[in-house]
């Protein structure tokens, strides 16, 4: 082991990282909620400042990915596609297998200039999270409960406010509404036969109800839906602790454009779109699983500069005082301050490995174990 690689897995190293990302997310959340005052006055500006703050927020876990970790990211598609990226508004449906599914859907909104702007069908329970939430509350997320009842008036209006967005949005859908596991797949199938559904073996059963919504209501804004299935070279299962001790992955990326106008504009005709796509993904998965590779050019986009140095901007301003105070503290020769300090960086790494916490398989949600036996 170099290194480079063994500084990586030290957690003083981790600490450090989260601190700067907690800190400057509270600087960035406070500044979030005194730009509310520009709504009234100019809504277009405030959505505009709180994209680049969002921007710098998000972008330093994608440092984490790029830059720390070294992960590539390859996309398989065709130069066509790809020239529509960061130049139209578009609805974004990737599967959701894995724990860093997320940042590698980040990593392609950082490249193609849209990360700031990228909005998600969200739980509403993450509305609570520190940082991440309070984040996505100034960006105009659309959350939900996940019970269609109670959820389709507050969607509906969530999306229509999106229809004179100023920045390219990726609007992203996880159609399978929760994270694959065995016991959630094997409930989704039963359901899928018992509505006459082909079986699918790689993916859930999509919930059809927030995607034909969100074309609904974004049609006229929205120019495609995009298609992205997510794989990993050598059969890998990364996450984000993975990421955190520096190790590389090879995510590979089918993606597919399809222009919003090919999908039916009746629900039931969007819905039966919808499951055919996901035959489509499956088949696309079990073609990886053979071959290890997905159809179409591989195109592996540059990454940009611009996450490192925002990181290092935020290392820089919030370290320096840091250090100064630590030095200060062990010299002063006080037990008391001394186990103060020691009592603030653990309080600082559980908060930490909390918000790590929220992306595990493990510690996903019960939803769709039961929740797919209900009517959509």
């Amino acid at each position: 082991m170099g290194l480079l690689a063994y500084l990586k897995t030290q957690f003083v190293l981790h600490l450090l990282i989260g601190f700067v990302f907690v800190v400057s997310g509270l600087v960035i959340n406070f500044t979030q909620l005194c730009t509310l005052a520009l709504w009234p006055i100019n809504k277009q500006l405030y959505r505009r400042l709180n994209c680049r703050l969002a921007y710098s927020l998000w972008s330093q876990l994608v440092m984490l990915l790029e830059w720390w970790s070294c992960t590539e990211c390859t996309l398989f598609t065709d130069q066509a596609t790809v020239d529509h990226f960061g130049k139209e508004h578009v609805v974004i449906i990737l599967n959701h297998n894995f724990e860093i599914d997320f940042l590698c859907g980040w990593t392609m909104c950082e490249r193609f200039g849209v990360l700031g702007s990228s909005k998600v069908l969200a739980k509403k329970e993450l509305l609570y999270v520190p940082l991440i939430g309070w984040t996505w509350y100034f960006l105009e997320i659309v959350f939900c409960k996940r019970k269609w009842e109670e959820d389709r008036d507050t969607v509906i209006e969530g999306l229509r406010r999106l229809a004179d967005y100023p920045e390219y949005m990726w609007f992203l859908l996880y159609c399978e509404g929760t994270r694959f596991t065995e016991t959630k797949h094997r409930v989704s199938m039963e359901v899928a036969a018992s509505k006459g559904l082909p079986p699918l073996k790689h993916h859930l059963l999509p919930r059809t109800k927030g995607f034909t919504t969100a074309v609904q209501c974004l049609r006229g804004t929205v120019a495609a839906v995009y298609d992205v299935t997510l794989n990993f070279r050598g059969n890998k299962n990364p996450s984000l602790l993975g990421i955190l001790y520096g190790k590389k992955y090879e995510a590979d990326m089918c993606v597919r454009r399809f222009p919003v106008e090919e999908i039916p504009q009746d629900e039931k005709g969007a819905a039966q779109w919808l499951h055919r796509l996901y035959q489509e993904k499956d088949a696309l998965q079990e073609m990886y699983k053979q071959k290890g590779v997905f159809p179409g050019e591989q195109i592996r986009p540059a990454r940009r500069p611009w996450t490192l140095l925002n990181f290092l901007c935020w290392a820089t301003v919030l370290l320096s005082p840091l250090l100064s105070f630590a030095l200060g503290v062990f010299a002063s020769g006080s037990p008391l301050l001394i186990l103060t300090f020691l009592g603030f960086v653990g309080a600082a790494s559980f908060g930490v490995r909390r918000l790590i916490g929220v992306t595990e398989i493990e510690k996903g949600s019960s939803y769709g174990n039961q929740e797919f036996k209900k009517k959509e």
